[in-house]
């Protein structure tokens, strides 16, 4: 009996060990605790939120940005265009669970779950969609990352100036981001130009909004449906989260 006992306990040691290494802590802890229980938010009615998890955390979200680029407007201000502002969608159709991203280049925990977040949505035959918010709340080159990968969306190139910048430290110099455009197939000219346009700042303006509506108090940051997480999920629980939220259906205002 001991030596059935020790056998045992050493398969499960054994187990462990090899799914920490594999796969890492966080995901361990997922295979013996599940999906931590999601709390009602007060506002928005109809949402909820997971524990917070590890993430980044800045003091201003306007650092960075010139005072002509700061236009704030009232959290309350996106009720009325709540599934649009969030998803990019009036509504959501029913088997789609739409996704809202916010992440800043220089926060560590967005440089795992991003890549994570491309691949989900490619290989979803469209049944995942994601919106991709900027929220640069880590410094001055944040900020200049996230209007330059906002401008590389007036050239139809968003996916590939934030797959790129996400990767990796920069400094965004005119420099930089003239070989960044050359990199990607990109007007520089434009680009530069784009980066001070109203839409730019309307982009950020709402996305801050946003964040604030939410209650969000750093980076990386997601609407999965109607549930907030707050920084780090593990793959295996962001991918029950989608199933849950799947056969919820189109969450609040998006129906």
């Amino acid at each position: 009996m001991t030596t059935r006992r020790q056998f045992i306990g050493g398969a499960v040691v054994l187990v462990g060990g090899y799914s920490a290494l594999r796969y890492g802590g966080p995901a361990l802890r997922d295979l013996l605790t599940g999906l931590p229980e999601a709390e009602a938010l007060a506002t928005p009615e109809g949402f909820r939120a997971l524990p917070l998890g590890s993430l980044s955390q800045g003091l201003d979200p306007l650092v960075g940005l010139e005072p002509a680029q700061v236009h704030e407007i009232a959290p309350d201000q996106l009720t009325g265009r709540l599934c649009d502002a969030l998803f990019g969608m009036d509504r959501v159709p029913e088997g789609v669970v739409p996704i809202a991203s916010f992440s800043d280049y220089a926060c560590p925990f967005c440089r795992v779950l991003t890549p994570r977040l491309h691949e989900l949505e490619a290989t979803s035959a469209g049944a995942i969609r994601v919106k991709w918010h900027e929220l640069p709340i880590l410094g001055p080159a944040s900020a200049d990352g996230a209007r330059a990968a906002l401008a590389a969306a007036q050239q139809g190139r968003y996916a590939a100036a934030h797959g790129r910048l996400i990767r990796a430290a920069f400094q965004p110099t005119e420099a930089y981001l003239r070989v960044l455009s050359d990199d990607l197939g990109l007007d520089a000219e434009q680009l530069l130009a784009d980066m001070d346009s109203p839409a730019i700042r309307n982009a950020l303006t709402d996305s801050r909004a946003l964040a604030q509506l939410f209650g969000m108090v750093g980076t990386p940051a997601l609407l999965v449906g109607r549930t907030l997480v707050q920084g780090e999920i593990s793959a295996r629980n962001l991918n029950r989260l989608i199933e849950i939220e799947r056969a919820a259906g189109p969450p609040p205002g998006c129906a």
